[in-house]
């Protein structure tokens, strides 16, 4: 992609921008989202600093239009994606003085699905997966320690596999996560089984681990350093599929589960959104509508036909 000089130092300066802005995998996947856009733009002889409302009405209809392999259309989601970045860019070179009116002002962001969380382990479940590891091996500890820790305090993987040593104190059960999605920090409290899970695997599992001298990791990989969510989610999934759980079981599906056993346990709906670290509310309300045994117990007691 041939850009020039103007151009790629507007495009660095963004770049710089995004991850002073957000967390790395945010700003990636903005980054990817920007160079399909710019393809675009190249495509048809338009330059970035000049574009026009229509063009990137344009260019909207085209995502709309847009078709995968097998033929079925991109998500609301994949394009509230591009809209979202081309918003940010304009904003971003607006503010720099790159641009004297923002040509966004037509674009709308798709309507997206209030999708529910496509599966939730059942309290049963999870204990049956917490229990799978083999804890008489390093992986097998740590492994668990990860596990319960994701039931625990339901922060998501990347925030996991981010943990450092000094980030947990087992011995007031609590888990600092730094600069979560948002750039934010919140200190969020573990259970006592997490915490002597996660004593053990410090104890006995992690010190025969390649790399636990030098790392300041909490978690480690296999082969030392950091774990990837790739590898995060093929470790959940394995021990579920160990505890013969038929469900498709990730990191997330630990999140959505430890929000709803919390929510059925009669927490606060405030609390909840703490603890997942949602800046809105309204992220945290749809697990109000995932949980339906109550409901269920109601249509049997009260309803006409429900006995």
């Amino acid at each position: 992609m041939s850009l020039d000089r103007k151009t790629t130092t507007i495009l660095s300066q963004y770049e710089d921008h995004l991850f002073v802005r957000y967390a790395e995998k945010t700003a990636k996947g903005y980054l990817t989202v920007l160079r399909q856009y710019l393809a675009w733009l190249e495509a048809r002889s338009l330059r970035l600093a000049s574009v026009k409302s229509a063009d990137l009405l344009a260019y909207q209809s085209d995502l709309v239009a847009a078709r995968k392999a097998d033929g079925r259309p991109f998500s609301a989601d994949h394009q509230m994606q591009h809209v979202t970045v081309l918003k940010s860019l304009y904003g971003f070179l607006l503010k720099r003085g790159f641009l004297l009116q923002n040509p966004t002002g037509l674009l709308e962001y798709p309507k997206v699905e209030n999708r529910l969380p496509r599966s939730i382990l059942s309290k049963d479940e999870a204990r049956r997966i917490l229990e799978a590891p083999d804890t008489r091996t390093p992986l097998g500890l740590r492994d668990r320690a990860i596990l319960e820790t994701f039931y625990a305090t339901a922060i998501r993987a990347g925030e996991l596999a981010s943990l450092k040593l000094d980030d947990v104190d087992t011995e007031d059960r609590l888990l600092r996560v730094v600069l979560g999605k948002g750039k934010k920090d919140r200190n969020v409290p573990l259970t006592r089984a997490a915490a002597s899970a996660i004593e053990e695997y410090l104890l006995r599992g992690r010190p025969r681990m390649r790399g636990a001298r030098t790392s300041p990791l909490l978690f480690l990989a296999q082969r030392g350093g950091r774990i990837g969510n790739d590898a995060l989610n093929d470790l959940v999934r394995a021990w579920a599929e160990r505890a013969g759980i038929e469900k498709h079981v990730t990191c997330h599906t630990f999140r959505h589960s430890a929000a709803t056993h919390l929510l059925k346990g009669g927490a606060d709906i405030r609390h909840i959104q703490q603890l997942l670290g949602h800046s809105s509310l309204s992220t945290t309300e749809r697990y109000t509508r995932v949980e339906i045994s109550d409901l269920k117990e109601v249509i049997r007691r009260a309803h006409p036909r429900g006995r």
